[in-house]
C-alpha cells in the first residue's frame, strides 16, 4: 500500500503553549534523560505525561495493551496538539495493528520520534495517510546543541519550515527528487514483508542506524535490494551510523552497496544517534544533489 501525494496531508502545525502528549510507547524510559528532555519542552508547551510513564516490564515499557491505550489516548485527545515519543528502543512493531489510525486521519498532528519510532511514522503514512517529523525523541534533547532544538520547534510550528543540509557525496552527480521516507535502516529492513513495508518507487530513501557491525548494514542493504525494495528508489540519503565500527568501514559498506544498487547517495548528514539529529518531514519533497552535497527540505512538515 502506497499512499497518493494527493491523500497524504500535512498535520496542523503546533502552537507555543499548546499541550502535547510524551508517551512511552517502546522500551522502558530512563527517569533523568527523560525529565531533561520535559523541562526543554516545558519552556514552550503544556506536557501530558502518564503518572506510570517510567514503568517497565523487562524490554518493554509496560505490555503491549498498556503500550497501544496511551498511544490511543493521546491520538483520540482533541487537546494533544503533538506527540513527542519518550524514547525507542524496541516495541512499537508490536502494537501497530492495534492503533487507530482513523483517529489520526481525522485530526492530524505532528508525531516526533525516530530509530524504533521509524516504524510508528511508517505507520501514521501508510495507514492514515499523514507525515510525521523524523526527529529527536524526548530523551534525547538534552543531548543535543541548541540548533538542533530550534529546528525541531521550527519544523513542528512554522508551514514554511523548508531548509538545507551538508553533507558529503557518496555515489552520483545527477541531482534527484521525491519524499523523504525511511529513517532507521534495521527497522525498515524489518518492515519488508509486513502491511508497513515502505515503498521507495519515486521518493528518496533516508538511513540512520546505532551499534550495527559494518557486516550487519551490509546484510540489511543487501536484504532489501533482493526484496527488490529498492526498485524506483531516486536516492538515498546517510545520516549517522553511531557505533558501528567493525573490521570494515561502514562507509565503504555503504558505498559498495549503493554502487552495487546503483543508486546516488549523499552522506555525513547530521540525523541519527550522534550529537546530532536535524529533523526533517517523513514523506516530504526534497532533493538530494550529490554534486552539491546536499539535501534540500522542499515541502514543509506542518500546514
Amino acid at each position: 500500500m502506497y499512499p497518493s501525494p494527493e491523500t497524504v496531508v500535512a498535520p496542523q502545525r503546533l502552537r507555543p503553549g499548546a499541550t502535547v502528549a510524551i508517551p512511552a510507547p517502546a522500551s522502558p524510559v530512563d527517569a533523568e534523560r527523560l525529565e531533561t528532555g520535559m523541562a526543554i519542552l516545558r519552556e514552550r508547551y503544556t506536557l501530558r505525561v502518564a503518572d506510570d510513564v517510567l514503568r517497565g516490564d523487562g524490554y518493554l515499557a509496560g505490555d503491549d495493551a498498556r503500550r497501544a491505550d496511551e498511544l490511543n489516548g493521546y491520538l483520540r485527545d482533541p487537546d494533544v496538539r503533538a506527540i513527542f515519543v519518550g524514547r525507542g528502543g524496541y516495541g512499537l512493531m508490536r502494537i501497530l495493528a492495534d492503533l487507530d489510525a482513523d483517529a489520526l486521519r481525522a485530526d492530524p498532528i505532528p508525531i516526533v520520534g525516530f530509530s524504533d519510532v521509524t516504524v510508528l511514522l511508517a505507520w501514521a503514512w501508510l495507514a492514515a495517510g499523514v507525515r510525521g517529523v523524523h526527529g529527536p525523541v524526548v530523551t534525547q534533547l538534552g543531548d543535543l546543541p541548541a540548533e538542533d532544538i530550534a529546528r525541531l520547534f521550527e519544523v513542528v510550528e512554522d508551514p514554511d519550515a523548508r531548509g538545507s543540509l551538508q553533507g558529503s557525496a557518496i555515489r552520483g552527480t545527477e541531482p534527484v527528487e521525491g519524499p523523504l521516507l525511511g529513517g532507521n535502516l534495521t527497522l525498515v529492513s524489518h518492515l519488508i514483508g509486513t502491511p508497513y513495508e515502505i515503498d521507495f518507487r519515486g521518493a528518496v530513501a533516508l538511513f540512520e542506524d546505532v551499534d550495527e557491525k559494518p557486516y550487519a548494514v551490509d546484510r540489511y542493504f543487501t536484504r532489501m535490494a533482493m526484496a527488490r525494495a529498492f526498485s524506483g528508489c531516486r536516492g538515498v540519503a546517510i545520516g549517522d551510523f553511531t557505533r558501528c565500527e567493525g573490521r570494515a568501514d561502514v562507509r565503504e559498506v555503504i558505498r559498495e552497496r549503493l554502487e552495487a544498487i546503483d543508486l546516488p547517495g549523499v552522506g555525513g548528514l547530521p540525523i541519527g544517534h550522534a550529537d546530532r539529529n536535524w529533523a526533517v518531514p517523513f514523506g516530504g519533497r526534497c532533493a538530494l544533489d550529490p554534486a552539491r552535497q546536499t539535501l534540500e527540505i522542499l515541502d514543509a512538515a506542518v500546514v
